[in-house]
């Protein structure tokens, strides 16, 4: 899982790394807070005429007019100005958010396959939703309330002791107690916080995976099973966020009720100064509607600190992705060529991948010419694709371990190496786009020509001509309505069309039957002539047509020569050899 810094996620301190984003719309911000202290201040100036229309009816003077049209004024500018501040600020958290969003997800497109190994695609999504979208509501909301808070209290105690001094020392007291209340309850705030984002991004990843393996599911007659799953999953969601809801609950209890202690002392006292003729009615009205100024924005305060507190954790859980170093680091010599030729070598390379104890490939050493056709076979865990991998420079391979026409691969700048290495993976993953764009995903612009030539090459036009709308035809989220052969064969076109100097097939043709692959085999050849092709296969009858096999037994070289060679060395591939051949003979005679 990811990292924990003592530093991040651990207080509200986190969101001070919003800084650089913060700066970004600046001058949002600032225009919002110019307009909030003038909208405070108007709110402030209508205590004071609603002072001089009560003090003018008490003495039976009749000149309410002005104070009155002072009112209204007040009332319609403030209005304004708070309807323009409120729009700035929340234009300014969807601002915020946006650039974040679209930082966390380039930060995520330059992380490798052992980190979406370890970390799982539903927690990513909370982050990217759920976190965020807590980000934005500090931003929007919670900074408009903070505002309020400090600008009322400010403005409101100057005003109440400009009023009655003597009253306004009777309020102040239970300020200091509430700002304790609020830093010991944020502390529990934060654990409960983090639990809840935990467990909602456990329960995404567990219902995507679900839905993505519904096929399954069904086949096997688990809906039952799976909805009590389901419903465990739920069930630590809701009662994370039943543990914060308990918090929050009492935080935003305690509030008001401190606050009702103010206003009796306001009733009390301030009643007693009317009747003793030290304040006049006026006053004590006015100075009623400063306390209630004051004290609605900390009726809220339960609900800020709640806000602040799920916002850090989600901030914490934002930056542990972002402080994320990429696996693969793009630093290019700049001494390599335009164009590949495709040579490919291999020294001393030893390979553990990240967090195994066990080695992936130990000790290789091998040289492959431009041009060349290499079959790579052995057991499950012989380090196949894993090779493949370290070529394309999917994982980072030891310095100067692997290279490609002389230069180890990270001489190669990183974009340019895989636009001239095409590795068509063992998982045939298609998107919910029309099959066209799944053909042409890495030039969208491409024309029909080329795509419909790489579709006949990996023998797709039956498929293509059975489907209702030709390459226009929309096969669904990872290409469901399409079979395993076809999307295997679909995932082959599009490596095909790029015409790439290398050319990395990790068992691509383990769906497709031998006589389509045969078919496939003939077109590949004849295209991929002067073209260097590297193909994993468990096939016999394919990697003889390879010019040499590479067989690797426990991450080393067990033999690598001609299918003449190999079957002479009488070793593992001789064996499967005679295996599939005996297997072939006895599937003709049934």
């Amino acid at each position: 899982m990811l990292a924990k810094p003592e530093s991040t996620g651990r207080d509200w301190r986190v969101l001070l790394r919003l800084g650089p984003w913060l700066r970004r719309q600046r001058i949002l911000i600032v225009f919002a807070l110019i307009a909030f202290a003038v909208s405070r201040l108007l709110e402030a100036a209508i205590p004071l005429f609603l002072r001089e229309v009560i003090d003018r009816i008490d003495t039976g003077n009749p000149a309410l007019l002005g104070p009155v049209l002072g009112i209204v004024a007040c009332v319609l500018a403030r209005l304004l100005v708070v309807t323009s501040a409120r729009i700035g600020i929340r234009q300014a958290g969807i601002n915020l958010v946006f650039d974040l969003r679209q930082t966390l997800f380039d930060r995520l497109q330059s992380q490798g396959a052992t980190f979406f190994t370890r970390h799982t695609v539903g927690d990513m999504m909370t982050r990217a939703v759920s976190d965020l979208g807590l980000i934005r509501r500090l931003v929007s909301m919670g900074t408009i309330m903070a505002v309020i808070m400090v600008y009322a209290t400010v403005i409101g105690f100057a005003a109440m002791f400009y009023l009655a001094p003597s009253l306004a020392w009777m309020v102040a007291p239970p300020l200091p107690f509430i700002a304790w209340y609020a830093s010991r309850a944020s502390k529990r705030m934060n654990s409960s916080s983090r639990q809840t984002q935990e467990r909602l991004g456990e329960l995404t990843d567990r219902t995507q995976e679900r839905f993505g393996g519904i096929r399954t599911l069904q086949a096997m007659a688990r809906e039952d099973a799976e909805i009590e799953r389901f419903q465990t999953d739920n069930e630590a969601y809701a009662e994370a966020f039943r543990a914060q809801a308990r918090v929050a609950s009492a935080m935003t209890s305690v509030m008001p009720t401190l606050a009702a202690v103010a206003t009796l002392t306001v009733i009390g006292y301030g009643g007693h100064l009317v009747l003793t003729e030290q304040i006049t009615k006026g006053t004590f009205v006015a100075f009623f509607a400063y306390v209630a100024m004051v004290i609605a924005p900390m009726r809220s305060m339960g609900f800020l600190v709640n806000l602040v507190q799920r916002a850090a954790v989600a901030a914490g859980r934002v930056f542990e992705v972002l402080d994320l170093e990429p696996e693969i680091n793009d630093q290019p010599s700049g001494a390599t060529p335009g164009r590949m030729r495709g040579v490919l070598a291999a020294w001393g390379l030893t390979y553990t991948h990240p967090g195994s104890s066990n080695v992936a490939l130990a000790d290789l050493e091998l040289d492959i010419q431009a041009g060349e056709t290499i079959a790579i076979m052995g057991r499950v865990g012989a380090g196949k694709s894993t090779l493949l991998a370290l070529f394309a420079r999917m994982l980072e391979p030891p310095a100067g371990s692997v290279l490609i026409d002389g230069h180890p691969v990270a001489d190669w700048p990183l974009r340019e190496l895989r636009r001239q290495v095409a590795l068509v993976p063992q998982d045939a993953f298609l998107f919910a786009q029309p099959l066209r764009e799944n053909l042409s995903y890495d030039d969208p612009t491409r024309e029909l020509e080329p795509i419909l030539g790489a579709a006949e090459a990996a023998d797709l036009e039956s498929t293509i001509t059975a489907l209702p709308q030709g390459v226009a035809t929309l096969i669904g989220e990872r290409g469901v309505t399409l079979s395993g052969g076809q999307r295997q064969r679909t995932t082959l076109a599009r490596g095909l069309i790029r015409e790439a100097p290398i050319l990395l097939l990790d068992d691509c043709f383990a769906s497709v039957d031998t006589d389509t692959e045969e078919r496939i085999l003939d077109r590949l050849l004849a295209e991929r002539t002067g073209l260097t092709t590297l193909m994993v296969t468990h096939r016999v009858s394919t990697a003889r047509r390879a010019d040499r096999i590479l067989v690797l037994e426990a991450g080393r070289i067990e033999g690598f020569g001609s299918h003449a060679q190999l079957l002479a060395s009488e070793g593992w591939y001789a064996e499967l050899a005679q295996s599939q051949q005996q297997a072939s003979a006895r599937a003709m005679e049934s």
